[in-house]
């Protein structure tokens, strides 16, 4: 491959890649459609830009063995990974389809398809931390929907293992601003309830679509820590609590992500769901959300609720370094 300043597209990466059409830009990396030469299947290449740091190749390694740890229909699987004339590469499955960034820019999504893929999203981050890891970045933008069945959550570039050293500077905080968990703003260390903290505002979002916390990143890592979400009050079947719940300022009193996906489960699978609550990596159970959600579920059970169909597109913020907002007097 070569390292000039030319287009890319149809060049061959690690003798084996054709890199295609660019389908995303990060600040470190673009995301291109590709194909692999050897079986023809099409794969999504995520390549670092020229001048690969430090951190880009951290940020691979990471990436590479959060997903070789990982094996969920709602995550992106790993098929490769290097480097290629100094750019490291990781090859992803390639799913077609908009992110919910981009859905939700053509508006709020009904509140039956939110329930269907807070389900889906939570029952991948369950997987992911009890393999664990938190993802850290949960945002709609790493949400990819393909055709519609299912959604995919991707991106672990800044995943954290929790028997892993701290990778961020003292004072320092690592995410997309807009979905913070409040310790995540303060600089402290952040375990799964980020996570689920990060998904509540996702759905939030895509209920409304509004983002709850707009505005600079300092500015919108700020707004948590003097103001709770807004979670509207006329959500059905007990969708509010589930989201109020996630959203707790307390990390130990949000539900883990097992206990959201057995709550906004369809009822032929809330049974079974509601087994699979507990995990060594997760912890506990939540305790002041454990009501609500509990609560919730019931309703959910009681209700039938439809299947989803997810559509269209619109930009991606990117994720940055940010210092860690001052406590709430």
């Amino acid at each position: 491959m070569s390292t000039g300043g030319e287009d890319p597209e149809g060049q061959v990466v690690a003798g084996r890649y054709r890199l295609g059409p660019v389908i995303g830009v990060g600040s470190s990396a673009v995301v291109r459609r590709g194909r692999d030469l050897r079986d023809g299947v099409r794969v999504a290449v995520k390549l670092f830009h020229p001048g690969a740091t430090a951190d880009d190749r951290r940020q691979q390694r990471r990436e590479m063995d959060a997903l070789s740890r990982l094996d969920h229909p709602g995550l992106v699987g790993l098929r490769d990974g290097g480097t290629v004339s100094g750019r490291p590469f990781v090859v992803t499955d390639l799913v077609e389809g908009p992110t919910l960034a981009q859905r939700i820019g053509s508006g709020p999504l009904p509140a039956d398809r939110v329930r269907r893929l807070g389900a889906q999203l939570a029952d991948a981050l369950a997987h992911v931390h009890a393999g664990g890891i938190v993802h850290r970045d949960v945002k709609p933008a790493n949400v990819l929907l393909g055709d519609g069945s299912r959604a995919h959550l991707a991106d672990f570039g800044i995943a954290k293992a929790l028997d892993g050293a701290a990778v961020t500077e003292a004072g320092m905080i690592v995410g997309t601003a807009a979905f913070l968990a409040p310790e995540q703003a303060r600089g402290q260390d952040v375990g799964p309830p980020a996570d689920v903290y990060a998904l509540g505002l996702v759905l939030l979002e895509a209920l409304t679509g509004r983002r709850e916390y707009p505005g600079r990143a300092v500015e919108s890592a700020t707004a948590r820590l003097h103001r709770r979400p807004t979670v509207p009050a006329d959500l059905p079947d007990g969708l509010g609590a589930v989201l109020a719940a996630m959203t707790e300022d307390d990390p130990a009193a949000r539900p883990t992500a097992a206990e959201v996906a057995a709550a906004l489960a369809p009822p032929s699978r809330h049974r079974r769901g509601a087994r699979h609550r507990r995990s060594a990596a997760t912890g506990r159970p939540g305790r002041r959300a454990a009501l609500p959600v509990a609560a919730a579920a019931a309703l959910l059970v009681a209700a039938g609720f439809g299947s989803v169909a997810l559509l269209s597109p619109a930009p991606v913020p990117a994720t940055a370094a940010t210092p860690a907002a001052p406590a709430a007097p």
